[in-house]
């Protein structure tokens, strides 16, 4: 096996442009917060919540995306808690830039404990898209994505967004969609703090896109069948 050393992709960037970065690896203080709040994570959705997951098998070993329903901020945190070893040191919740890293503190909290990665809805570049799919397969990432792109207010999922394409089409990534139940009523985008309610996480079958084309079309097409998928387990 070749084994080539390189200098980490966020070499050389100041600290505060480092938590913003798509470039951003972990380094060993970030890997103990992230482990220590993804223990903290799964106590409180066992306790709080009463977590029930069915289908975990049907994860893969990295590179792997994970796409979901969207109506809470317990979406998120949920996805991220259940994955074990390599997949949850690898993985990364693509999150909205201009909710979760408006300021220093806010950066810090989603870069180091919930290793999020920012997404800036409404002007995020094609290079950028390029970044986050060549980290995807040449790193071995698992990220956690949300392809209606925002939450759902009234609880009823929406239509996904051609952006999951851009990520996978041609690729031999898998694409796992999950569909989590109560979230909604647990944490409604109108509440301020999360309320005791069970959650349900369904884990479907993988989906691989190597027959669509790296196209709008082939992107649009990538997001139907997720969508589908998606909805199949609701």
């Amino acid at each position: 096996m070749d084994f080539k050393l390189r200098p980490a992709r966020d070499h050389g960037l100041p600290a505060e442009a480092r938590l913003r970065s798509l470039s951003r690896e972990r380094g060993l203080g970030s890997v103990l917060v992230g482990s220590a709040w993804r223990m903290l994570l799964r106590g409180y959705l066992r306790g709080f919540h009463r977590l029930e997951v069915s289908g975990r098998e049907n994860l893969p070993d990295p590179p792997f995306v994970m796409v979901a329903n969207h109506s809470s901020h317990l979406d998120a945190v949920t996805l991220s808690a259940v994955l074990r070893g390599d997949a949850a040191r690898r993985a990364h919740a693509l999150a909205a830039g201009d909710t979760f890293f408006t300021s220093t503190l806010s950066s810090a909290f989603a870069a180091y404990a919930v290793n999020a990665l920012p997404v800036w809805r409404k002007r995020t570049r094609a290079s950028e898209i390029a970044t986050l799919r060549d980290r995807l397969i040449e790193d071995g990432l698992v990220y956690i994505l949300f392809p209606e792109g925002t939450r759902a207010r009234d609880g009823a999922m929406a239509g996904f967004q051609p952006g999951i394409g851009a990520l996978v089409a041609g690729s031999t990534v898998p694409v796992v969609p999950c569909f989590l139940e109560g979230a909604f009523a647990a944490w409604p985008p109108q509440a301020r703090w999360p309320r005791p309610g069970k959650l349900r996480l369904r884990i479907g079958a993988a989906l691989t896109f190597t027959d669509c084309a790296a196209t709008r079309a082939g992107w649009e097409d990538v997001a139907r069948r997720c969508e589908g998928a998606v909805r199949g387990l609701g």
